[in-house]
């Protein structure tokens, strides 16, 4: 027992030092530089930095979805469950699954963070996500209630609110951002103007290209984020011609696969007023691609 509580009081202790000094941390963070490089066949990333409006450090990746060795999945769930989905880090699913390239994806339920003591779900816990939901052709959340929903065929072919053909992978968001190659004038983007950490997927005109960006936030003199406005305005600079916003804030997380086969983080999630501290959500997308010919 008295273990116990000294392991308590000491993790307490920990957790208490990290809280003071993140702040100091971030401070002195230096932003990184830009790149814009190759990851894997048919896959490109680039980060933009800048400190205009604001510091932001924002990662798109670009995937030529007629490469071959491309192949899209979203977290598989079981139908027949109330809660149909375990969550996982999106390190976690990359891992799993032996995927390439992962992004967070919608928002889920049950859900709340109160401190690091109290917060739901932990890794394995169950959740639903909030919107329609299918892998490999399987619908284990048809709430259609909510749109949009980003739809993605067994041959690689993206359409959003409509299937292109029988349902394969699918997931949801909870607002288009590029309709048509115009940004669409929404009452939510006017009204929801704090800068947060977000991510969101797009394709370009001929539906050969698909992209995904995530934005850092909450890191003040870092990347304090972006407002739903300007992060419409950055995908169609990348070259989308629709696109949709999911899941953001503490969710936010771009994971890719090292040489070595371990998940490696592109970006700087934030759960729980942690830097690079991953929060488990319910469902994802995920990449297989082929390595670079050397």
């Amino acid at each position: 027992m008295r273990k116990f509580i000294f392991l308590l009081l000491g993790l307490a202790i920990l957790l208490g030092l990290v809280a003071a000094l993140t702040p100091l941390f971030l401070r002195f963070r230096p932003q990184p530089a830009a790149l814009n490089q190759e990851l894997f066949q048919g896959v490109q990333y680039e980060r933009r930095v800048t400190r205009s409006p604001r510091p932001m450090v924002m990662h798109i990746i670009s995937i030529d979805l007629q490469t071959p060795g491309i192949q899209l999945l979203v977290t598989p769930g079981d139908p027949k469950a109330e809660l149909p989905l375990q969550a996982r880090t999106t390190s976690q699913f990359l891992k799993q699954f032996g995927l390439q390239i992962a992004i967070n994806g919608d928002g889920f339920t049950p859900w709340y963070a109160n401190h690091l003591f109290s917060y739901y779900p932990h890794a394995g816990d169950p959740v639903a996500p909030i919107g329609f939901a299918a892998s490999q052709g399987e619908v284990y959340s048809a709430d259609t209630d909510r749109e949009p929903t980003l739809y993605l065929s067994r041959n690689n072919r993206v359409s959003f609110r409509i299937p292109n053909g029988r349902i394969y992978n699918a997931l949801s968001g909870n607002l288009m951002l590029v309709e048509a190659g115009q940004i669409l004038q929404l009452p939510a983007l006017e009204e929801n103007v704090r800068p947060d950490p977000r991510t969101a997927v797009g394709v370009d005109k001929s539906g050969r290209r698909l992209y995904l960006v995530v934005v850092d936030g909450r890191m003040p003199g870092y990347s304090e984020g972006i407002t739903l406005q300007e992060l419409a305005e950055l995908l169609l600079s990348a070259g989308a011609h629709f696109a949709m916003n999911l899941d953001g804030g503490g969710s936010s997380t771009l994971a890719v696969q090292s040489p070595g086969g371990s998940p490696r983080l592109l970006n700087s999630p934030i759960h729980l007023g942690i830097i690079g501290h991953e929060r488990p959500v319910g469902n994802h997308l995920g990449i297989y691609a082929s390595p670079l010919e050397k």
